[in-house]
């Protein structure tokens, strides 16, 4: 069996990080598959989605990574050829990756006690996201 849902969310960009774990369970609920695995994409290449304990400490540590891996203010080819200035979005995009899948048992994704699903807006503007979840199994 196979289940398609999406998850729209206003963004602020500029790493803005929301925690979209309810709505991934909300949607493996909803596609009654018991056993199987769930995946969470972005059809876009200026956001990311992983995971992480969603606590001010550590969402700020992950900030702060990437803003010394891709520096808003660095110098990227991508600026230089579209005008955009939003170079470091498409690099940390790149590097954190724009889906996830995760197990599902039991009819909910296997997920660690502090372990959160997250989508991470990198671009320079505020966005109208909309990700896909696409659950398989049984």
């Amino acid at each position: 069996m196979v289940y398609s849902t999406s998850i729209g969310l206003k963004t602020k960009g500029f790493t803005d990080i929301q925690n979209i774990t309810p709505e991934v369970r909300q949607a493996v609920v909803d596609s009654g598959i018991r056993e199987g695995i769930v995946c969470v994409a972005n059809p876009g290449s200026t956001a990311g989605i992983t995971t992480i304990e969603f606590e001010s400490g550590a969402l700020a540590d992950l900030s702060q990574a990437l803003d010394r891996i891709a520096p808003q203010d660095g110098r990227y080819e991508h600026n230089a050829t579209w005008g955009d200035g939003n170079g470091f979005a498409h690099l940390r995009s790149a590097l954190v990756g724009a889906s996830r899948a995760f197990p599902v048992k039991n009819g909910a994704p296997v997920l660690g006690t502090w372990q959160q699903v997250i989508l991470l807006d990198f671009d320079n503007r505020s966005r109208k996201r909309v990700l896909t979840v696409v659950v398989v199994g049984e």
